[in-house]
């Protein structure tokens, strides 16, 4: 089974690369900072419902994406992305969810997240969910902060179709420094604040450069 869906993966993305190059074209800028083995956090700004597509399509490795509960009620949609994500609730992040993400990540898969929870109507970095810490200070895998450009002009807000855009996605260096916070019981939750904002942090200073 898993030679099928490794399959459909790679033929998906295919696809998707094919109408990226076709609808403005797209950039990727950093592919040699995402690890090519071992457990590997992506975590990307989020400004389009493109985005988890195009990041599958565009980074080097198979991904596995936390992906909201509904989608998994839809008829052969929920088929499709069963073998490429899990389920999240994003109105409350549960330890479930957050069991499940640390041990994908230990048994050596590449998963997406997207700190800020939902997506940006503005374009702007909102705030990270504290749940990310809390994984990442679990797991302890290399962080890979991830900037998505353009996909909220190929699909604007509300559209129907794509709108011709060149779409840029890039990894930058990974961050290992936050496997090393050490903090009391007391603190803990004041430490998943901490690596929450240094992943959104590295995004914006990502944004700052490439995004003029």
């Amino acid at each position: 089974m898993k030679i099928i869906t490794d399959i459909i993966y790679i033929f998906i993305a295919f696809i998707i690369r094919l109408i990226l190059r076709m609808n403005g074209g797209f950039e990727v800028i950093g592919k040699e900072n995402v690890p090519t083995e071992g457990g590997v956090l992506i975590a990307a700004n989020h400004i389009s419902y493109l985005d988890p597509p195009v990041v599958g399509s565009l980074v080097p490795r198979r991904a596995t994406f936390m992906a909201r509960k509904g989608l998994f009620d839809i008829p052969v949609l929920s088929w499709m992305i069963k073998h490429a994500a899990f389920p999240v609730d994003r109105e409350k992040t549960r330890p479930s969810t957050i069991k499940e993400t640390v041990k994908r990540l230990k048994n050596g898969e590449l998963v997406v997240i997207f700190p800020e929870g939902k997506r940006s109507d503005s374009g702007k970095l909102m705030e990270a969910k504290r749940g990310i810490g809390m994984v990442v200070r679990l797991s302890k895998v290399p962080v890979v902060p991830t900037l998505i450009l353009g996909t909220d002009e190929a699909l604007k807000v509300d559209a129907k179709w794509l709108s011709r855009a060149r779409v840029t996605v890039v990894f930058g260096k990974p961050l290992y420094n936050t496997e090393g916070i050490e903090a009391e019981e007391s603190h803990v939750q004041a430490t998943h604040e901490e690596i929450s904002m240094n992943i959104m942090k590295q995004i914006g200073e990502m944004q700052q450069h490439y995004g003029n």
